[in-house]
């Protein structure tokens, strides 16, 4: 198989998208298909451009036995509503004569990564163009949680946008996302459910959380062997609504167990650290290098996964896999009903999207029950195993593909239960 991957993030970006698009590509690579990426140059969560990277440059590159061509990208150091649209469009443009270049070669497939749906028309066109099949994988619902979250504002705008993003989802073979409620999302924008697949985002269960993970970061960053911590890590952007965690830290400073611990980079970070000015029980870490997650991981007690109230069903936070991989239970603020919600159920506790006492009672509840935190967390490594393992899951990914390009149009899939 042939396949383009036309998406803006890649690898060696640590978090998030560009961590399973290039996950995604090395695996099939490894499997003997021909994978070629077009992306920007890694800058994500840290909003900046890694160093030996260029913002403005062109770059052909070999990672993994996957070809890499990087394209031009506007970074905006602080990004808002128009200035992310200027840094999707930014890449949408720089990366149309390499996708026109790349379609000569008669790809397969070419599989557009969502976000940016920037890219999507051009792709479609490509696809036609050259005989490939075209797929869409929805990462998060761009459009709809930037109106959600405020963003982008108008009646009317959104009637438009969302109203073309309609007709362009209908025309791809195939469309994938990462979760059920998503999926039917997908299908309440007018998708026909056969060209429909589910594709959840996995994790390396075993590398996450060996029998003999001794973390460091206790005695790196001081913080006492009998203390309960609790764990943030990721990206710090709006979608979180990171400060009901400073909330919570505060209201729980004199507790004589409870650290935690913030690690990632993003938008919000700044204000994040402000707010836990003068707290001695907390502490920051940059994003941490890919080789020690695992270990990063088993430093919890608890994991913490907040996200605000209107990205429900939205998005499904890419960091749960590794979370319940580690064997840790999840504090998670989702509403009742959401399918985040049913997927933390059993494995931590489900509390109100930005309430900082629910948050300090659930951290109260699992700091001084380890028989409890032991039993969830053993349920959330049981169903990382089951569901979310990345041989099961691309797999699965790579027969659909592969039933793409022979032009089958099999049944909806559901989602991992």
């Amino acid at each position: 198989m042939r396949l383009l991957i036309y998406g803006l993030n890649f690898a060696p970006e640590l978090t998030g998208i560009g961590k399973y698009t290039g996950e995604l590509a090395a695996w099939l690579a490894g499997r003997g298909h021909t994978v070629s990426v077009i992306a920007g140059p890694p800058y994500y969560p840290a909003w900046r451009i890694e160093p030996g990277y260029s913002a403005w440059r062109y770059r052909r590159e070999t990672w993994r036995g996957v070809t890499v061509i990087r394209t031009p990208l506007w970074v905006p150091a602080r990004p808002g509503g128009l200035k992310r649209l200027l840094h999707l469009a930014s890449f949408a443009a720089s990366s149309l004569p390499v996708l026109i270049m790349q379609a000569f070669k008669r790809p397969d497939v070419i599989f557009v990564v969502a976000p940016s749906l920037f890219c999507a028309p051009a792709a479609w066109l490509a696809a036609r163009l050259c005989g490939a099949r075209v797929w869409l994988h929805i990462q998060d619902y761009e459009v709809d949680a930037a109106f959600e979250l405020g963003l982008l504002k108008g009646r009317g705008l959104r009637k438009v946008v969302l109203g073309l993003e309609r007709w362009l989802l209908r025309r791809f073979d195939r469309v994938s996302t990462i979760s059920g409620r998503m999926l039917e999302l997908a299908r309440r924008k007018g998708v026909d459910a056969r060209r429909l697949e589910t594709l959840p985002n996995w994790v390396d269960v075993d590398a996450i959380c060996r029998p003999d993970c001794q973390s460091r970061y206790r005695s790196e960053l001081g913080i006492p062997p009998h203390a309960v911590v609790a764990l943030y890590a990721g990206n710090m952007g709006v979608k979180q609504g990171l400060e009901v965690l400073a909330q919570a830290a505060r209201m729980l400073a004199a507790h004589p167990k409870l650290w935690f611990v913030f690690c990632g980079e993003g938008p919000q970070r700044d204000a994040l650290h402000a707010l836990c000015k003068g707290l001695p029980q907390v502490r920051f870490l940059d994003l941490q290098p890919a080789e020690r997650l695992g270990e990063l991981l088993c430093t919890a007690d608890i994991h913490l996964l907040p996200q605000r109230a209107n990205a429900a069903d939205l998005v499904m936070p890419s960091k749960l896999s590794g979370m319940l991989a580690s064997g840790r239970p999840v504090i998670c603020t989702a509403q009742p009903g959401t399918e985040l919600a049913g997927v933390v159920a059993g494995k931590g506790i489900v509390i109100p999207p930005e309430d900082a006492q629910a948050l300090v009672a659930a951290l109260e509840e699992l700091a001084d029950d380890p028989c409890r935190r032991h039993a969830l967390g053993r349920a959330a490594r049981h169903y990382a195993q089951r569901h979310l393992h990345i041989d099961a899951v691309l797999s699965e990914a790579e027969k659909a593909l592969i039933h793409c390009i022979g032009g089958d149009t099999p049944g909806v899939t559901g989602p991992a239960a």
